[in-house]
């Protein structure tokens, strides 16, 4: 093959524009395997091509992947192997010339070019996106043998207005057929936003930071002032173990039952709920609330109105199957793990994946096993009966294995761990729970995790929106900073001077007594009129996200939410939705990012000075 051939070759299975004369600057200096054998190395100068050949015996792989019955090893972040590719044949280290630092720093320029040409995202833009994929702990994609996922809000997101906007409605329905007052109230998806808390002992619902100190909290539908807040939980934390006083709003399932309750709460303390309904405390009414819900999504009323219109309340995603299939097609073995009934699934997961699918493909051709009914999170921590489902009727019978293209009610994790011969660090489980889809999975299995959380992308461009005004506040407050230091130095000054000692410095010892007490006053004058704009600034930090709550991975300007926490403690990896995967690979490395310490500033900007 002519040196002109192979550009032409190379330009035409990439799409590139047809070039003889000169290799296009993204195509300098990369090796290209033929399925001949020959190999092509571009040009370093960008105006020939040499042309190099390497025997490649017939019926042989020129890659080989890396497989636990081979040799997988762990790499320098201690993430397994398998799934790596080995070179069989071709080129070696010898045909890189130049010390790899260049080499490296060369060819990942040419990739970003070639990525740009071809419309693809660098993996760094990628993640600084509302659609990214958000790594907390590395995660080597390629090593990952099975990915199960859960259905609802997961694989499928539903219209949050209308999914829990009808779940409301059946549970006052059933709230007043039993004679609780619910006339005039109306969902408001405003009222609540995932990773609160509910304090049923107070009646209260509360935002934590990562440590669990309140931040916000409000009270059936008030919200509370910063000083209500301190008085209420100045000595308490949020402990998510004491079940018997926190909820923690793990999922936006929690929405319609979280605003049914807090306008409750208002009418409890209106007087209007009587004694015969329950007891007469907010612990009482919570699980009388409960018990609406709980009925509304027992009885069936609600989910067959979702069957019978699945339109109206599920958001189509056209990538999604896409990017499941991208999965399939490279080796990985799909599971769905949902606690809906047969029939449910069967019928969302038609509307929302089949019309989408290639060559006539249904929604149960991309995974290998299907666990209906799974009970989570018990499915992840112990053993319940398992059954075929053998009908498109749904009939089930007993049964003691699973096998793979099994279609199944629940059962458990640890069947499905030894159908598939693949355990622990193998699987990585993808639902929206953070605690009975990513928490249980990881503390008990040691599964792979990842989260998804469709409201990021609604915070990710509110964060984007409110730059100028995060960058003003943040600007006022070290202003304050600079001032308060001064303010505090001079009155340590004057304390010393009063006791007839020295001040810090020979400058401050020989102050003048007024222009020390005048300073000060001005100073003072200064910062009070700092704090009166900085106060409200902070109140409104978040509001273009939700204007009671802000943000939902922040608790105050520089602190994480308790949600995020959880996030951080559980999730390997976290994104808005399934279909992202679509942007990158199923052999994507997601490397953790740098976590910054308290000090980490003051060392860095002890380094700049002294450069």
């Amino acid at each position: 093959m002519r040196c002109s051939t192979v550009c032409q070759a190379v330009a035409s299975c990439m799409n590139i524009p047809n070039t003889t004369t000169r290799t296009p600057p993204y195509l300098l200096h990369k090796p290209v395997l033929f399925s001949n054998g020959a190999l092509v190395l571009r040009s370093p100068n960008g105006f020939s091509c040499r042309c190099a050949t390497t025997s490649v015996p017939p019926g042989e792989d020129v890659f080989s992947v890396v497989t636990s019955n081979t040799k997988s090893e762990v790499d320098y972040l201690g993430q397994s192997t398998k799934g790596d590719l080995n070179l069989n044949f071709g080129i070696d280290g010898q045909a890189l010339q130049g010390p790899i630092e260049e080499v490296a720093k060369m060819e990942a320029q040419e990739a970003e070019n070639l990525l740009q040409h071809l419309g693809i995202p660098v993996p760094y833009s990628a993640r600084h996106s509302p659609r990214g994929i958000f790594c907390t702990r590395t995660l080597n994609l390629r090593s990952i043998s099975v990915i199960g996922y859960d259905m609802d809000y997961t694989l499928m997101h539903y219209n949050v207005m209308a999914w829990e906007g009808r779940a409301y409605d059946y549970c006052m329905e059933n709230l007043r057929s039993v004679g609780f007052p619910v006339d005039g109230l109306a969902f408001d998806p405003e009222l609540v936003i995932r990773g609160l808390v509910i304090d049923k002992e107070k009646g209260n619902l509360v935002k934590a930071d990562r440590f669990g100190y309140v931040k916000r909290a409000m009270h059936g539908t008030r919200m509370l002032s910063t000083r209500e807040v301190s008085e209420i939980y100045g000595r308490e934390l949020v402990d998510l173990r004491k079940e018997s006083k926190w909820e923690f709003l793990n999922t936006l399932f929690s929405v319609s039952e979280a605003v049914a309750y807090m306008q409750m709460v208002d009418r409890l303390d209106e007087g209007v709920i009587g004694p015969d309904l329950c007891p007469l405390d907010y612990k009482g009414l919570y699980k009388a609330v409960g018990k609406a819900l709980f009925r509304a999504h027992v009885e069936g009323q609600l989910k067959s109105e979702i069957m019978s219109k699945p339109e109206l309340f599920v958001e189509p995603d056209p990538e999604l199957p896409l990017a499941l299939l991208d999965q399939k097609e490279a080796g990985k073995r799909l599971l769905l793990i949902t606690n809906s009934d047969y029939h449910y699934t069967d019928k969302m997961m038609q509307h929302s994946f089949n019309r989408y699918l290639p060559n006539d493909m249904s929604w149960r051709d991309l995974f290998e096993m299907v666990i209906v009914s799974a009970r989570k999170p018990e499915f992840f921590q112990m053993s319940h009966p398992m059954y075929e489902v053998v009908t498109g009727e749904g009939l089930m019978r007993p049964c003691f294995k699973a096998r793979p293209g099994g279609l199944y009610s629940g059962g458990s994790a640890q069947m499905i761990e030894s159908s598939l011969n693949v355990h622990g660090d193998e699987i990585l489980y993808v639902g929206d729970h953070i605690y009975t889809d990513v928490s249980v999975s990881k503390v008990h299995l040691r599964w792979r995790t990842a989260l998804i959380c469709r409201e990021l992308e609604d915070e990710y461009n509110a964060l984007i929106r409110s730059q100028q005004h995060r960058a003003t506040l943040i600007d006022l407050i070290n202003q304050k900073e600079v001032l308060g230091d001064l303010f505090n130095q001079l009155r340590l000054a004057l304390q010393r001077r009063t006791k007839g000692r020295p001040a810090q410095t020979l400058a401050a010892t020989h102050m003048d007594d007024n222009e020390l007490t005048e300073s000060m006053q001005k100073l003072l004058v200064v910062m009070q009129r700092l704090d009166q704009k900085i106060g409200p600034m902070l109140d409104e930090d978040g509001e273009l996200f939700n204007k009671r709550w802000g943000y939902l991975s922040r608790a105050g300007l520089w602190d994480k939410s308790h949600l995020m926490r959880q996030i951080e403690k559980y999730a390997d990896i976290y994104t808005s939705r399934v279909s992202n995967f679509l942007h990158n690979t199923p052999f994507m490395y997601f490397r953790a990012q740098e976590q910054n310490l308290a000090h980490d500033s003051y060392t860095f900007g002890h380094l700049r000075r002294d450069n």
